[in-house]
């Protein structure tokens, strides 16, 4: 498959769920509401985040501004660096993909509302991970699968280093 048709899926698809789940928490939510889905370890927990991942830099006048920036510099670096890859390299295309699209998904939210909507709220008993959105997960699964793919992209390349063919 192209990877530009592939970009354009994996956005379309993971922006759908991105921002329908956040319409939903928001039509049905109140903020800071919390229900439970797994007692004792999953609730969906409307929040609404300024700052980036961990709520850092959440207030400044400059904050929105430096967000939306820095998603469109991203969101150029991913076409960018999309472009470069090679025609085997069909998983870094799919995890470029993700992080584009959950890139793309909180900065809508930015532009629309000065803020990111987050619901998903994973903890174990006074343990909590911050709580994080459809498009934070594309984002991290996509770095995951790219760190993956980079490890065994090396390993090849070693690989015929030391034995190389002929």
């Amino acid at each position: 498959m192209n990877r530009y048709r592939l970009l354009a899926i994996v956005t379309a698809v993971s922006l759908v769920l991105d921002q329908a789940t956040k319409l939903y928490v928001d039509a049905n939510f109140a903020l800071y509401e919390s229900v439970p889905v797994i007692e004792g370890w999953f609730h969906l927990t409307y929040i609404r985040n300024k700052g980036a991942a961990f709520g850092i830099l959440s207030s400044g006048a400059m904050r929105i501004p430096f967000f939306i920036g820095i998603a469109v510099i991203a969101l150029g670096a991913i076409l960018w660096y999309l472009r470069s890859l090679r025609a085997d390299q069909k998983l870094a295309a799919f995890s470029l993909a993700l992080i584009f699209s959950g890139a793309l998904g909180n900065l809508i939210d930015r532009i629309r509302l000065g803020e990111v909507i987050d619901f998903l709220d994973v903890f174990w008993r006074h343990h909590h991970w911050p709580a994080f959105n459809v498009a934070d997960s594309a984002i991290c699964v996509g770095v995951t699968l790219l760190i993956w793919e980079m490890w065994q992209d090396e390993r090849r390349i070693r690989r015929e280093r030391r034995h190389p063919a002929g």
